[in-house]
């Protein structure tokens, strides 16, 4: 791969979503990232992920290792500890998602690598942190959406707690840590220092509170669900029900309520005293919405989005994942890449969306688990081959899969 990032090393110990996720766009943009697979524990548990699961390769792992390496390793070996120093030594980071508490028992801190290379950054992911209360506990996205409060808001008024359709704090606390390990790097490219970076789920999932989180801590606010999916403050702003399907409209500037209204034949709304200004229109938010669904039953979904679009108001159509898939635009945005697989054939998946340049046109499956593994040891570290041999045969890599072509 080439690419803006080409010539960064990553060794990564990460595994299922949120440190795949994170690095996935990285070894897209270039940069050469490692996954260091436990041999004990069959590598990455993203391998065994159903449905669409065979053996070592499910499509979910297929979604967040393209372009990158693999090799098995384990740390608790001497020779598995001794590859994996000999690594730090030419690589630029050390990117690794795993409970708090692990890195420190682990060694895999800055402070316990920097006598190896004192440029490498040390990038945690884990679910609360290294330190505090609750860092040696496991978790995942549903919980920190539970814990973050992010289920009381999700849903209809009366609905039980709901959290989001995806895991939206594992993908965002994989970008988060992308981030964090690039600014270390950059850091460390002035001043020859690397560093640890410390990010966690819990540290998303409630950073991504945003406004609400600061009505709350400031002025005592306490924010409720909105039917229909609504804006708490903007109105209309909102899912409306057209003849045939559900349509999106977003309202978040005068004009566009104005344009609105005289789009649908209604001109007077915005000069009704209830609804003249975004004040107004918050504080009578229940009447301006019976008289929005009066309108909007009146026309399909398609005719709804042709006329918000004609006078340039935010709206979109409800789409299925499959609809969602079909639209042009995520062909024309280059969304879908495609890889050769030897078990699944040609693997179609999300892209990243990540720009930096011109897109890349070609990407590299997944790997096999220990896929790369004299890539590594001979091409990069220069074992010869009693020293592969060695290490392969007691244990420290673990299984050598054969790669089907």
């Amino acid at each position: 791969m080439t690419g803006p990032l080409e010539g960064v090393r990553i060794l990564a110990l990460e595994q299922y979503g949120a440190g795949p996720y994170g690095s996935v766009h990285l070894a897209d943009l270039g940069a050469e990232v490692i996954k260091l697979e436990d041999p004990p524990t069959r590598g990455d548990i993203g391998r065994y992920v159903v449905p669409f699961q065979e053996g070592e390769d499910s499509l979910f792992y297929e979604t967040f290792n393209r372009n990158k390496k693999s090799l098995g390793l384990d740390l608790r070996t001497a020779d598995g500890r001794a590859v994996f120093e000999d690594l730090v030594r030419v690589s630029d980071a050390v990117y690794f998602n795993m409970r708090g508490d692990v890195p420190e028992k682990l060694r895999i801190r800055y402070d316990d690598l920097k006598h190896l290379n004192p440029k490498v950054v040390c990038c945690s992911l884990s679910a609360f942190g290294t330190n505090g209360d609750l860092k040696s506990e496991p978790g995942y996205d549903y919980i920190l959406q539970a814990m973050a409060g992010w289920m009381s808001l999700t849903g209809e008024p009366d609905a039980p707690p709901a959290k989001s359709g995806l895991s939206v704090v594992d993908f965002a606390a994989g970008l988060a840590a992308g981030y964090s390990l690039l600014a270390g790097l950059l850091a460390a490219s002035r001043t020859g220092i690397g560093m640890d970076c410390d990010v966690s789920l819990y540290d998303v999932a409630m950073s991504f509170l945003s406004y609400p989180g600061t009505w709350h801590l400031t002025k005592g606010h306490e924010p409720q669900r909105m039917a229909r999916s609504a804006h708490p403050s903007l109105v209309p702003f909102q899912a409306f029900q057209a003849s045939d399907g559900w349509v999106v409209i977003g309202c978040a500037k005068e004009k566009f309520f104005q344009r609105m209204c005289e789009a649908f034949d209604r001109p007077d709304l915005p000069h009704d005293q209830r609804y003249e200004t975004f004040k107004d229109r918050f504080t009578n938010r229940d009447e301006l919405i019976d008289e929005l669904d009066k309108v909007l039953e009146e026309f399909t979904v398609d005719e709804v989005v042709t006329r918000m679009r004609s006078v340039g108001v935010p709206c979109g159509p409800v789409l299925d994942v499959a609809q969602a898939w079909a639209h042009p635009v995520a062909e024309q945005r280059g969304l879908v890449i495609r890889t050769e697989h030897p078990f699944w054939g040609e693997v179609s998946q999300p892209g990243s969306p990540v720009r930096v340049g011109p897109l890349p046109t070609e990407h590299r499956r997944a790997p096999r688990r220990n896929e790369d593994y004299r890539y590594v040891l001979h091409d990069l570290l220069g074992y010869d081959e009693a020293r592969i041999d060695e290490v392969t045969g007691n244990g420290a890599i673990g299984p050598i899969t054969p790669v089907v072509p």
